[in-house]
């Protein structure tokens, strides 16, 4: 749904998180990022304009996936001065064969 377009972020968890996170990013227009905490979560959207959270079922308790999605959720705003760095990897994206 976030490749295509009718959803702006996604969440996506595995054991470890690891291989949802790659399996993830082999997506088109996905930035998957693997956070397990809420400052990780946080940086992932604002430095780097993730829109999907990769997590680890094994890592993180209840109130931890809370706080994780509280972050996520609450940070909209890219980083002004990560513009070049969002470009950049934009511009990954458009280079990659999609279908």
């Amino acid at each position: 749904m976030v490749a295509e377009g009718s959803a702006d972020w996604g969440v996506a968890i595995c054991y470890t998180g690891t291989g949802i996170s790659i399996a993830a990013n082999k997506v088109c227009g996905v930035r998957a990022a693997l956070c397990n905490d809420a400052e990780t979560a946080r940086g992932a959207r604002l430095w780097n304009d993730a829109n999907v959270l990769a997590m680890s079922s094994r890592l993180i308790t209840n109130y931890l996936v809370k706080e994780i999605l509280e972050a996520w959720i609450s940070t909209t705003n890219i980083d002004v001065s990560e513009a070049n760095n969002i470009k950049t990897l934009k511009k990954l994206d458009e280079g990659r064969k999609c279908p």
